[in-house]
């Protein structure tokens, strides 16, 4: 009598390896999505400590609605109306992700990025121009990638299609 495994007994025992596999892949993918929601919701406040820092210090929040500007503007290159100053760094820009690795004290084409590689967006206005938001708009469009544009009014519809999975900074 031969003592081997039947063919029926081996693919048994190969499903329990692929269920037990596709188990422990899902659960690694839901912890790697929350660690990247964790850490945006970080850097969301620190920029937000650091936006209020710098309407301290220079009396108004920069006014922007592009990323790169934004950066200049936290590490003390650009004042409120995005005229050129040397002011005090506000970020550790080292502890943020940056788009093109750039370097931002040399490039003004650095951007600060989310944990899906997406810029921060960032939007202030002054009441001359329709804006009536009683502050800033900082937010990652999160990991589907989808945003709207910011109004005019600086109010964003967060229940709207596509800002479901946005993270905003002071309200998560």
């Amino acid at each position: 009598m031969s003592r081997g495994f039947t063919l029926l007994e081996l693919l048994v025992v190969m499903g329990i390896i692929a269920t037990l596999a596709g188990i422990v892949l899902g659960v690694g993918r839901r912890a790697s999505e929350s660690g990247k929601v964790a850490r945006a919701k970080v850097e969301l406040a620190a920029l937000s400590t650091a936006l209020e820092a710098y309407k301290s210090q220079y009396g108004d929040y920069p006014q922007t609605t592009d990323s790169a500007r934004l950066l200049q503007a936290l590490i003390g290159k650009l004042g409120p109306s995005n005229m050129v100053i040397t002011g005090r760094a506000l970020i550790e820009s080292a502890k943020f992700h940056l788009l093109y690795d750039a370097d931002p004290f040399t490039s003004t084409a650095a951007v600060l990025t989310d944990p899906w590689d997406q810029p921060y967006v960032y939007a202030y206005n002054t009441t001359a121009s329709g804006w009536t938001n009683s502050s800033f708009v900082l937010y990652s469009i999160g990991p589907d990638g989808l945003s709207t544009v910011v109004p005019t009014s600086g109010l964003i519809d967060v229940a709207a299609a596509g800002n479901t999975d946005n993270l905003y900074a002071n309200r998560n």
